[in-house]
């Protein structure tokens, strides 16, 4: 029996050569099942890292490689179940594999911030996020009631947060994606502690705040605080990091120099990452092997057509809506906004958090009632219509959403899941549509065994390939794409985006492309609407925006849209 001898957990003194990360053979392992049928998931394996203070280290890698379960071992949360095993395991001057969670409790927080990507999830929906940053500020003994209210209006200026005094009253429900992830940021570095452990630390962020808070992280580094930075997106690694490790199927392939690293990759699987990035240059081809092969989804049924001179198939015309305040004042959150989207065009919606994205989104969803304005399907009243009135028609618009499992009834397996998204009348025996919903799977490239699995059983990228299929389940004409690659690693999203496309190209499709990603605004998008404070500044084709931008805000996000400097002679752009 191992007795744990809890060692009194002291502030950490800075220096600038101190290290404070240092892992030998970190092996990280899952059991699953009981008895005879448990099986021994081997997730990380081997890895070994070092950090010192005011340096960045970045680990990146697509959905699955283990990078995500690193990054949690080192602030002791691996999971249930999890075996840890190392040879030196030692973050933030203390001996990780002796640890009790007390000992865990006082470290992190203090020693170690850990900044989460899913903000929603992690933050409490029952309180505002400035109570949340004040409870993190509590638990230390940092100050009193007084001093933690206005710490926590500080934080969040300082992340980027505008009207910080009014985003502290607010709960995670009533923020965009962008807001809550950056209340998450500041409550992780609230006690400015000396090793921060970032795990998508800016993948809901729009290119403007999103170089904020990395201007934020530099900062800190330049203090000399150490920083492990999870990322998918290979420009934030650019910017960021010092050193670099490429993790693949739970093993270190490549690591070094971020310069060297990404300028020479060696390896075949960081020249596949570095390929998959969408940018300008890579607008109108495929980003993957399956996609230049043409063999991703795959369908007997024929294109739809629509008449020649036929309008659009989506117009929106002046919209407006407003909402009440938690401080009683009416605000307007999209102000006079029209825009029209042509039978198989993609219409991208670009701008940071809260400039009203994700509400026009679901004006044209007509999922809310425009306070002025209306929107017309097909040159017929949409948002006007009640309830009853739209639902025959509801089929021709579908929506995929940034966060597919919340969408998701966890109780049902996929099947069920696309059955339910299936038309009865069309669809009236049980064998009809198993068909259908194998046709479905195959056109986003699912198999058949994922079709058993329930949501949490799937990683995320085929979470969002089901969240296609039954979007095209009911065989919309729009399809209104709501952040819907944000969460996804580069390799991911290329396969993702390049199947958008090719089912674009098959089903003549239109898509309502929202996103705060510029990379890919550029490579998916026909014409682009800029939207800023409800407003929308700028209409154009893709190529009028982003190399002839006439309005300040939209020159102002293409100067902030990240860079990956390769080396010095060599520097792209990419997504944001």
């Amino acid at each position: 029996m191992t007795v744990l001898v809890e060692k009194p957990v002291s502030a950490l003194a800075p220096s600038a050569n101190r290290t404070l990360l240092a892992v030998r053979d970190l092996n990280v392992s899952f059991a699953v099942g009981t008895g005879r049928h448990q099986k021994i998931n081997h997730v990380v394996k081997n890895v070994s890292l070092e950090l010192s203070a005011g340096r960045c280290l970045a680990i990146v890698g697509e959905s699955g490689s283990g990078k995500s379960v690193t990054a949690r071992t080192l602030v002791g949360l691996p999971g249930r179940n999890a075996v840890v095993e190392a040879g030196q395991l030692e973050v933030a001057n203390q001996d990780a594999l002796t640890l009790s969670e007390r000992l865990w409790r006082q470290v992190r927080g203090k020693d170690i911030g850990f900044i989460l990507q899913d903000a929603l999830v992690s933050l409490d929906p029952l309180r505002p996020v400035g109570k949340e940053i004040e409870e993190a500020l509590r638990l230390h003994g940092w100050g009193n009631a007084a001093s933690r209210r206005r710490k926590a209006i500080e934080l969040l200026d300082s992340v980027g947060v505008p009207q910080p005094d009014l985003r502290a009253r607010q709960r995670p429900d009533e923020l965009s994606g962008g807001l809550r992830q950056r209340a998450l940021i500041a409550s992780a570095i609230a006690l400015d502690p000396a090793l921060v452990i970032a795990d998508e630390p800016t993948t809901a962020l729009d290119v403007t705040v999103q170089a904020q808070v990395l201007d934020l992280l530099a900062a800190m580094k330049a203090r000399g605080t150490g920083i492990i930075l999870i990322s998918h997106d290979l420009s934030v690694v650019s910017r960021l990091a010092d050193d670099v490790a490429v993790m693949r199927g739970g093993a270190i392939v490549e690591q070094g120099p971020v310069r060297e690293v990404l300028g020479n990759p060696q390896h075949e699987y960081t020249r596949a990452l570095l390929d998959a990035v969408p940018s300008a240059h890579t607008k109108g081809t495929p980003l993957t092997k399956e996609g230049r092969s043409g063999i991703i989804a795959t369908s007997d049924r024929p294109r739809r057509v629509r008449a020649e001179n036929s309008g659009p198939v989506l117009e929106a015309r002046g919209l407006g809506k407003s909402y009440d305040g938690p401080d009683g004042i009416r605000r307007e959150v999209v102000h006079d906004v029209s825009f029209n989207l042509a039978a198989g065009e993609t219409l991208g919606i670009v701008g940071e958090s809260g400039s009203g994205k994700s509400t026009t989104a679901k004006l044209a969803l007509a999922m809310l009632a425009p306070d002025t304005g209306e929107v017309l399907l097909d040159g017929e009243p949409w948002s006007s219509l009640s309830t009853n009135q739209r639902r025959p028609r509801r089929r021709r618009v579908t929506v995929v959403y940034q966060d597919p499992l919340s969408s998701f009834d966890p109780r049902w397996n996929a099947e069920r899941i696309l059955v339910d998204a299936l038309d009865p009348q069309d669809f009236t025996t049980a064998q009809t549509r198993r068909e259908r919903v194998a046709e479905l799977a195959g056109q986003v490239g699912l198999q058949v065994e994922h079709l058993e699995k329930h949501p949490l059983q799937l990683s995320g990228g085929q979470r969002q390939r089901l969240a296609i299929a039954r979007a095209l389940a009911p065989e919309p004409e729009v399809i209104v794409l709501d952040e819907a690659v944000s969460a996804l690693d580069v390799s991911v999203q290329a396969q993702v985006l390049d199947l958008l496309t090719n089912l674009q190209a098959q089903l003549g499709l239109s898509y309502l492309f929202i996103s705060h990603d510029l990379g890919v605004i550029h490579h998916m998008s026909d014409r682009v609407l800029v939207m800023k404070d409800g407003k929308a500044v700028e209409q154009g084709t893709a190529d009028q925006i982003f190399n002839q931008p006439e309005h300040p805000y939209t020159q102002e996000l293409l100067a902030s849209l990240p860079r990956l400097e390769i080396n010095e002679n060599t520097t792209r752009t990419i997504t944001a």
